[in-house]
């Protein structure tokens, strides 16, 4: 399986990456061709309006932090740029590439030391920026991304959700800025002054307030006021226009309204799949396109009522934000000339954090639970993000890696079930629809936004807000951290029949939990701190250690269950596992055939049928009691009912192979009754 998804050293120069190459390009016509589906037009629309927004907000905060050397529309021009040429030429096309936290720090901090240098900032990031890609080039050629086979469910789903409930939780901070910036009660309109100013009040800067301006604009609009106890020969102080200047009654709760309005059509249409109303096929419409309608929808809604909401803003002019710079950045401007050796420092950092962002999204991506059938191409997306990094550099532009939320939405919204099903059968999962042409779609128009200005700021913030809220709980939907973190508050009788519950004892599925939990709560308080937040990524290869840890309190059976087993650098470690885990199988199996467990399993007394439960209780069930049992409805109240046999009839047919013998299950002879559900005779 290492092999098939190029995880194992080939030992040559390039040679994974030669690999990928050789397993893509059988399947690059057919990544056009299968792109022809509804399915992929509802999905472009989703992850556009997923994508622009991100892009334009931490476009803003780049902005800020750079002094407008890096604003929003260099973020524009970056995502189509990388998100073209990744959707061409990578490995996995449905990666989907975005700005990330520990990538804006580090731009933050070289920013931050290249202002205390006194050196130009662009030139000195092109000098990291080309060190990145050649360090990059070198992980390449090594075939160091098979590495990435030390990632498994432990470290990923840690990763996920985390990113999962950052999503949630920024989401729901954006809609309260809102009521920050337009408070549902009128405030005072004056003057705040920018420096503190000895025995100012804000009676002594009143404005009258201005009824006409947009929501948009309300936020730090300059003004001046006289001061009567100014020691300075300056007539007016300078400062900024309060809240109340700009007060827009209901914005706030209009705002409100509409983020709960997406999210909840959003989800609740995503699932529409599954019910009653409607053909088969309007169903799947509706779900594939719910995003779409809930954005349309609350926008519709918000234009007719006509509440002054904040509005999307997009870049209305192609042009770099700072007046004085161009599309080119000089290699060295103004620096000392030896400033371009002195970048290879920070761009060992740079090389980590592009590294494990890059290619713990491609392992979540890859899981084996999505039944991806081309494969992957971890070194193939690696040299594709090298090459993106160098001409972003050059270019003066943001650096573009995988997004973990994004990339997961991309992946659930390209789901591909089964069409027809008995009634009452749920949908079987088919796989991903993988293909290229949404991703490259989806950042051409990124790139063109700024020619539909008019159209896009008609859309409110908090419908936007309300699909980040969507996309962080989608994400954590199908994490079994997650599941398992809800066992916790299930009663065992209502736990869900999930397979590793079967093979691991409760207690030990908790206390691997546990550690995940507390992992978990590491990565958050590192992520959550500006000042340790560059050290997010590195903290990944620590969670790879705990893992590691592991193995000295679980047995390799549970770990394989609960986890993946970690793959050992010698040979003779390697075979020891296998020889571990199969003697465990073989065990199990063996235990399971032995006929006098088969005999045993129902025990008949004078007054009662004996049934032993898996946690090792014993159901009594009195003989006159026996024509009443609704043995449905019993399975549906504990979810403890594994097999039932009638004693000294075996009603299970011996099946061919072991795989199938491992999955069969042992019932008592049975009949169903016309009214539903199946009764003991």
């Amino acid at each position: 399986m290492r092999e098939d998804a190029g995880l194992t050293r080939t030992g040559r120069f390039c040679g994974g990456l030669i690999n990928d190459i050789k397993r893509k390009v059988p399947f690059y016509p057919s990544d056009f061709k299968d792109a022809i589906s509804l399915q992929c037009v509802a999905s472009y629309f989703f992850i556009y309006f997923a994508c622009l927004t991100p892009i334009i907000t931490f476009g803003g905060l780049l902005g800020d932090a750079t002094k407008n050397n890096m604003a929003s529309m260099e973020s524009l021009v970056a995502g189509m740029i990388c998100g073209v040429l990744f959707g061409f030429f990578s490995g996995q096309p449905l990666t989907i590439l975005g700005s990330t936290g520990p990538v804006l720090v580090f731009e933050t901090i070289v920013f931050e030391f290249c202002k205390g240098q006194d050196w130009e900032y662009l030139p000195f990031r092109l000098c990291i920026g080309v060190w990145i890609g050649i360090i990059l080039l070198v992980l390449v050629a090594t075939d160091a991304s098979a590495l990435v086979c030390y990632i498994t469910r432990f470290t990923e789903e840690n990763f996920a959700t985390l990113i999962a409930v950052i999503f949630i939780i920024k989401a729901i901070e954006k809609l309260f800025a809102i009521g920050q910036k337009t408070p549902i009660s009128p405030s005072p309109c004056y003057c705040s002054p920018t420096d503190d100013l000895p025995g100012w009040n804000y009676t002594l800067s009143m404005l009258k307030p201005d009824e006409g301006n947009e929501i948009g604009k309300f936020s730090k609009q300059a003004c001046t006021f006289p001061y009567p106890f100014s020691n300075t020969t300056q007539p007016d102080i300078s400062g900024i226009e309060s809240v109340g200047c700009h007060y827009v009654p209901n914005a706030f709760l209009m705002s409100c309204l509409i983020f709960i309005g997406t999210f909840l059509i959003s989800y609740h249409l995503k699932k529409f799949k599954s019910q009653n109303f409607f053909p088969a096929i309007v169903r799947n419409y509706i779900s594939d396109f719910a995003v779409v309608i809930a954005i349309v929808s609350m926008t519709t809604m918000d234009i007719l009522v006509g509440v002054d909401t904040p509005k999307l803003s997009v870049p209305d002019k192609f042009a770099p934000t700072l007046p004085t710079r161009g599309w080119l950045v000089h290699p060295i401007g103004s620096n000392p000339f030896w400033t371009p050796i002195a970048a290879v420092v920070p761009a060992l950092l740079g090389s980590i954090l592009i590294f494990m962002d890059q290619q713990i999204t491609a392992v979540i991506v890859n899981r084996k639970e999505h039944k991806l059938l081309k494969g992957g191409g971890y070194h193939l997306d690696l040299l594709i993000v090298a090459i993106c990094i160098v001409i972003n550099s050059i270019l003066g532009i943001p650096w573009f890696v995988a997004a973990t939320v994004l990339s997961i939405n991309h992946v659930r919204s390209l789901t591909r079930e089964s069409e027809c099903a008995a009634p009452g059968e749920k949908p079987q999962f088919l796989g991903i629809r993988e293909q290229r042409v949404t991703h490259i779609l989806i950042f051409v128009t990124v790139g063109l936004s700024v020619f539909m200005t008019p159209l896009l700021s008609k859309i409110p913030m908090p419908v936007l807000y309300g699909v980040f809220l969507y996309m962080g709980v989608a994400s954590l939907n199908g994490l079994q951290f997650f599941d398992r973190i809800l066992l916790f508050l299930m009663p065992k009788k209502y736990q869900p029949d999930y397979p590793y519950l079967r093979q691991v004892p409760l207690n030990r599925v908790h206390m691997f939990t546990m550690v995940q939990i507390f992992c978990f709560m590491a990565l958050y308080v590192i992520k959550s701190f500006k000042q340790t937040s560059i050290l997010f990524p590195i903290m990944l290869v620590v969670m790879i250690l705990v893992r590691k840890l592991l193995d000295l309190f679980f047995t390799k059976k549970e770990l394989q269950v609960l986890d993946d087993i970690l793959p050992e650098f010698k040979r003779h470690d390697r075979l020891d596992d296998e020889e571990a885990l199969q003697k465990e199988t073989d065990d199990t199996e063996e235990k399971e055939e032995t006929p006098d467990d088969r005999r045993t399993s129902l025990r008949c007394t004078e007054s009662s049928l004996e049934v032993p439960m898996l946690n090792g209780n014993v159901l009594r069930i009195p003989h006159n009691a026996l024509n009443a049992i609704n043995i449905t409805e019993e399975m549906n109240k504990s979810g403890c009912w594994k097999s039932l046999e009638e004693n000294g009839k075996n009603v299970v047919q011996k099946e061919s192979t072991k795989n199938s013998k491992k999955k069969s299950r042992r019932m008592s002879l049975v009949k169903e009754e016309e009214e539903g559900g199946i009764v003991i005779k």
